[in-house]
């Protein structure tokens, strides 16, 4: 415990006194209580029980919205990330996607393209891995209602399958989707609007492009999520098994390129194509496993990154809840979070609108 100038004063005079100095030295006055700490913190999980594959969004009105996998996409929203508002479904069980029979609708990824919300999201269910694909739903506010606009492709029209986990980025004026789950991580190029593949399927399924690996199992890679800072794309994937319970070994992983296309490399510059060649972000501890999933990354009004994830809290299986962790990056660029795992309680988000 730190103490106080007026109680080191004190112990000093203690001292001096039982020493037989002079107590001239002794000029603090009265012992004084401990300065209150004033920073803000906040506990993990910031939202649960089951909210699994987040994306985030910071809208015009000043809230941040997240997105989920579960019933018909819910959501919340939350001023600073850590005190969320359930507020209900993207879609209504009228209007809900239907293109893939019996499925769910699954890792939502939101933007903001040309004046609109623009919901990418996978129609898939377990086993559904040839006919499962991406669909895209857009809104006039964050809070919807959003419109489906259907499928944009399936995994058996694009020849990749299991094609779920959309992730959607913008580079040199152009719009891309990106995603994959197992059999590897996949780009192609959008149309100006971000709604469709540019050319159509025939000239997306020719030209989309391979970033990672795949091995049709769970040591590869799922959940695409890419980061431009500074002079690099950071790719961030997980690995593992997602959705075992508290058996889950999904770790949230990271490697980069000078180009949104790669190759994306590890530290030692072996590349993602070539099997498991990344960084460890996020692995499980003693208090969450299963950590993976990211969301977008955030920066608050401190300049510090945040990232977002799933994971399940160790011993009590709540289904997957949402953390949030402060996110560092070392002298040579790569990425980390304070003891490689999530944090229990840490100092929280710093924004000025709240």
């Amino acid at each position: 415990m730190l103490l106080s100038i007026g109680q080191l004063a004190a112990a000093s005079l203690f001292t001096f006194m039982a020493a037989g100095c002079s107590d001239n030295d002794n000029k603090g006055g009265a012992v004084q209580e401990p300065l209150a700490d004033t920073k803000t913190y906040y506990t993990n999980p910031v939202i649960g029980p089951d909210t699994p594959d987040p994306t985030v969004i910071k809208a015009d009105d000043g809230y941040f919205y997240l997105y989920n996998t579960g019933g018909n996409c819910y959501f919340d929203r939350s001023k600073d990330l850590v005190n969320w508002e359930f507020l209900g479904t993207a879609f209504t069980e009228e209007d809900k996607p239907a293109w893939e029979p019996d499925a769910g609708i699954w890792a939502p990824d939101i933007n903001y393209i040309n004046g609109k919300y623009v919901l990418y999201y996978a129609m898939s269910k377990w086993g559904g891995g040839a006919t499962c694909g991406i669909g895209v739903a857009v809104a006039d506010t964050p809070t919807g209602p959003f419109t489906d606009l259907g499928k944009m492709f399936r995994s058996n029209e694009i020849d990749v399958h299991n094609s779920i986990d959309p992730f959607y980025i913008e580079d040199n004026g152009k719009k891309y989707l990106f995603w994959g789950s197992w059999w590897g991580i996949w780009g192609v190029e959008l149309t100006e609007d971000g709604l469709a593949l540019a050319g159509g399927i025939e000239q997306a399924k020719a030209n989309k492009f391979q970033v990672a690996w795949g091995s049709e199992g769970t040591d590869s890679y799922e959940a695409p999520y890419i980061l431009k800072r500074g002079d690099y794309y950071y790719l961030f994937c997980s690995t593992g098994t997602c959705c075992d319970g508290l058996n889950s070994t999904y770790t949230t992983v990271v490697a980069r390129s000078t180009s949104l296309f790669g190759p994306y490399v590890n530290a030692e510059g072996k590349s993602m194509l070539e099997g498991r060649n990344h960084e460890v972000v996020i692995l499980k501890n003693e208090d969450f496993v299963g950590t993976g999933h990211n969301a977008e990354i955030v920066q608050d009004d401190a300049g510090n990154d945040w990232i977002i994830y799933h994971a399940y809290v160790a011993g009590v299986d709540q289904g997957r809840v949402i953390c949030l962790d402060r996110l560092y990056w070392d002298e040579d660029g790569w990425p980390y979070v304070l003891g490689n795992g999530p944090a229990v309680k840490a100092e929280a988000p710093v924004f000025n609108n709240k």
